[in-house]
C-alpha cells in the first residue's frame, strides 16, 4: 500500500507510482491507436462507412457507468471491511495484553501471552497472502513454540487456541480471578470473528460473471466509440477516445485491485506495516525497548 500526503494538483496529474496507469497502458495505447486509424480512414472499414453517432454511446455509457459504480462500491466495501477487521485485531490484542498485565497476579508471565498474540497477527497475514510464517513464528515463539504450530494448516486459529489455553491456565493456578475471565474471553471471541471475517473476504471473491460482463462491455464500447465520434469531432477523436478509455480501464483495474485487499498490489492493505505496528505496541506495553522507526522521509509505505 502507498501512503503519502496529497501532492500539489499539478504534480498529481503526472503521478505514476500508486496509480493503475502502468497496468492499463497496453490496452489504452491500443485503443488510442485504433481510434487514430479509424480517424485516418474516416470511419470506413474496407471502403464501407460505419454509420454510427454518439447517441447509442450515451445510452451505453450511462449503463456502463452504473455497472462500474456498483463494482467499485462493492470492491471498496470489501477493502474497508478488511481494514476494519485489522483495526479490531489492534484494539483487541492491546486490550488482552493490558488485562494480562493489570488483572493477573502473574504479570511477569504476560510476555508469553503477548508474543502468542503477535504471532497470531503475523500468521494471519501470511495465511491471507499464502506465504511462509515460519520465520516470524520462530522469532516470536522460539524454535520449540514454532515447531508446535508449524505443522498446522490454520496457524492463526491454533495460536488463538494457545492464547486461550494461557488464560485457562492463569484461571486454574489462581493468578486470574474467574470473574475476570469473561472479559478476556470476549476479546478472544472478537479476535476469532476478525479471523473468520478475513478468511471470508479472502475466499469469497465477487462473482466472476460481473467482471466478465463489465470487461467485455468496456472493450466493445471503446472499440466502437471512434466510429461514433469521427463525424462529430474529426481529428480530436483519438484524444477523446483515449480520455474515455482511460477512465473506464482505470476504474475496472482499480476495482479488480482492491477487490482482494490482502495482496501485494500498491493499493492493497499495508499488512506488513500493520502487523509490525501491532507487534511493536505489544512489546512497548511489556516495557521492551523498541528499535528506532524506519526513515519515512519519502512518505511512501509499501506492503
Amino acid at each position: 500500500m502507498i501512503i503519502r500526503p496529497r501532492p500539489h494538483w499539478l504534480r498529481m496529474l503526472f503521478i505514476v507510482r500508486g496509480s493503475v496507469l502502468p497496468g492499463i497502458l497496453p490496452q489504452l495505447a491500443a485503443a488510442t491507436l485504433f481510434a487514430a486509424l479509424v480517424t485516418v480512414l474516416h470511419g470506413q472499414v474496407f471502403e464501407w462507412k460505419v454509420q454510427l453517432n454518439f447517441v447509442p454511446f450515451s445510452l451505453i455509457g450511462l449503463t456502463l457507468a452504473i455497472f462500474l459504480g456498483f463494482r467499485n462500491s462493492t470492491s471498496y466495501a470489501r477493502y474497508w471491511e478488511a481494514r476494519s477487521l485489522w483495526g479490531t485485531l489492534l484494539n483487541e490484542t492491546r486490550s488482552l495484553v493490558r488485562q494480562a498485565l493489570t488483572l493477573t497476579d502473574a504479570p511477569g508471565r504476560a510476555r508469553e501471552f503477548a508474543m502468542c498474540l503477535a504471532a497470531f497477527v503475523h500468521a494471519l497475514r501470511h495465511q491471507l497472502r499464502g506465504s511462509d510464517a515460519g520465520g516470524d513464528l520462530r522469532r516470536l515463539l522460539g524454535d520449540e513454540g514454532a515447531a508446535s504450530i508449524g505443522q498446522a494448516r490454520y496457524k492463526p486459529a491454533m495460536l488463538l487456541l494457545q492464547a486461550g489455553r494461557w488464560v485457562g491456565e492463569r484461571r486454574r493456578d489462581g493468578s486470574l480471578d474467574s470473574v475476570l475471565v469473561p472479559s478476556m474471553e470476549a476479546s478472544m471471541r472478537r479476535l476469532s470473528e476478525a479471523l473468520g471475517g478475513c478468511e471470508r473476504i479472502a475466499s469469497t471473491p465477487i462473482p466472476f460473471t460481473y467482471a466478465v460482463l463489465i470487461h467485455r462491455t468496456i472493450y466493445l464500447y471503446c472499440l466502437l466509440l471512434p466510429f461514433g465520434l469521427i463525424d462529430a469531432i474529426g481529428a480530436m477523436t483519438p484524444v477523446i477516445v483515449a480520455f474515455i478509455a482511460y477512465t473506464f480501464f482505470a476504474l475496472e483495474a482499480l476495482a479488480a485491485e482492491i477487490e482482494e485487499p490482502f495482496g501485494l498490489e500498491p493499493n492493497d492493505l499495508a499488512l506488513d506495516a500493520m502487523s509490525g505496528m501491532i507487534e511493536s505496541t505489544l512489546r512497548e506495553m511489556l516495557g521492551e525497548k523498541l528499535p528506532p522507526e524506519a526513515d519515512r522521509s519519502d512518505t511512501i509505505v509499501l506492503s
